[in-house]
């Protein structure tokens, strides 16, 4: 479980194409700290698990194994060598909570339609596909690339967030750019309340 208040930024150092999956290699700092293989890291919002960690210091590498699936599902297919993406921890029992219920769990990809600077802040569009527009409301949380963000507007398409200075500088939406996309994942909290009301209707039934 994650909490989309991403850590820091790590740079892709690595990408190698395996049997049956890639192998995604990230250069990070503060996240490599007590970090053991088995641990999850959200890498854009997409929870993996490290399988090795080489170097020392401030140029620690993490390890990642990706399925076919994730990497076809996510926008991590889209990185290159030297791109930047945002991590995160798996929230620690007792530790501060300041984003909403994050699961690492992709439920699909956006694209940016408008990314532009308003006074100082940014106005940031996307079009997000059917089975994410569904859970998403007016003033709700939704987790862009894993950052947790709250929803300004809502359009027929997609939805609208307002980014502050902080939030542009800290995470990798600074080298984002219109057409690119984005991993979404949608408010745990709307899934769950639509299974309930399908159950309770399916039994009224």
């Amino acid at each position: 479980m994650f909490t989309g208040i991403v850590e820091e930024t790590g740079r892709i150092t690595g990408i190698e194409t395996r049997p049956g999956s890639i192998r995604l290699r990230v250069q990070a700092d503060r996240t490599t700290k007590g970090v053991a293989l088995g641990d999850s890291i959200a890498v854009n919002g997409c929870c993996l698990t490290v399988v090795a960690v080489s170097g020392r210091g401030k140029k620690r590498t993490l390890e990642f194994d990706l399925l076919q699936e994730t990497w076809k599902r996510t926008n991590l297919s889209d990185s290159i060598v030297g791109a930047c993406v945002n991590l995160e921890r798996a929230l620690a029992a007792g530790a501060r909570f300041g984003g909403h219920f994050v699961t690492g769990h992709v439920d699909g990809t956006g694209t940016i339609t408008r990314w532009e600077r308003q006074g100082q802040d940014h106005v940031l569009d996307i079009a997000a596909p059917k089975e994410v527009r569904r859970y998403v409301v007016f003033k709700g949380s939704i987790a862009v690339d894993g950052i947790s963000l709250t929803v300004a507007g809502v359009t027929r398409t997609g939805f609208r967030i307002w980014i502050i200075p902080h939030t542009h500088t800290v995470t990798a939406l600074h080298e984002r750019k219109v057409g690119d996309r984005v991993n979404l994942e949608a408010d745990l909290l709307g899934k769950y309340v639509e299974q309930f009301v399908k159950r309770r209707g399916t039994k009224r039934a």
